[in-house]
């Protein structure tokens, strides 16, 4: 079921969903639509002994918790160095996807069967002048407009690397054998790095948060028809896991789709 949230002058109405897919036999994906904050997030976790699907669920949990504890302060206290260049908001998600970080990684130390475990994120944050994206790992964000689709994050995966660094064309990355290796996660190490990007929605943007379980089974151009096509965001998410599926469904599935629309 969407639910809507006013964005200045504008609505931005939101759905999402998960699937194991077709050869897994768990889910390690989360994902977060918005319940008070207009934030939404999408985490793919990794490890075995189904500890990807633990941090996957703490990414997300200690975002969602973090933006609810900080809501009301005028003043914030973080638990990491400001970027006084950043806007507030933006410390603001850079600096919960790092606290997840930091506890998935303890966690981690601690617990001998979640030896290894991470996880992808991405999480958008819907402000009323801006949509601000916070990424680790290769789960991506796209956003659809004026007849195009762009995606706005860049894969921290090995292949990505090799293919900017000109070693690779796109050819024989698409046949490369070990393009599921990510370099950046969180829970890899005590500290990690987090990319953000932020511009200003227009009415007419779709938004597409997903897990590589979709990116990696339907190409840019599947993903746009679709969205181009589908004006119900639940439909349009339901057609997206749907195709991700018919291509064959090797990994778990996760969409959310944020579609600004007039108020």
């Amino acid at each position: 079921m969407s639910t809507s949230f006013p964005l200045d002058g504008m609505r931005v109405r939101f759905a999402g969903d998960t699937s194991v897919g077709l050869k897994r036999s768990h889910n390690e994906d989360s994902l977060h639509l918005p319940v008070d904050e207009r934030l939404v997030i999408v985490a793919d976790g990794m490890g075995g002994h189904a500890s990807g699907e633990v941090a996957s669920r703490m990414a997300v949990d200690t975002l969602v918790d973090f933006f609810r504890a900080t809501s009301d302060e005028q003043a914030l206290t973080w638990p990491y160095k400001v970027d006084r260049e950043n806007r507030a908001e933006i410390n603001r998600v850079v600096t919960g996807i790092k606290l997840a970080n930091l506890r998935i990684h303890e966690h981690a130390q601690r617990d001998p069967r979640c030896k290894g475990m991470g996880t992808t994120v991405v999480a958008a944050l819907f402000l009323d002048d801006s949509i601000i994206i916070g990424h680790v790992g290769d789960s991506r964000a796209y956003r659809v407009r004026n007849g195009s689709i762009v995606q706005l994050t860049e894969d921290h995966s090995l292949i990505n690397d090799y293919i900017k660094m000109k070693r690779m064309t796109a050819e024989e990355a698409a046949a490369w054998p070990h393009k599921n290796v990510i370099v950046r996660a969180l829970g890899m190490k005590e500290s990690v790095q987090v990319d953000v990007v932020s511009e200003a929605p227009q009415l007419g943007d779709c938004y597409v948060l997903c897990s590589d379980g979709l990116s990696g089974m339907i190409d840019d151009s599947a993903i746009h028809e679709i969205i181009a096509h589908e004006p119900d965001v639940d439909r349009a998410t339901e057609r997206l896991i749907g195709a991700a599926n018919t291509a064959g469904g090797v990994d778990n599935i996760t969409v959310v789709l944020a579609r600004i629309e007039p108020a």
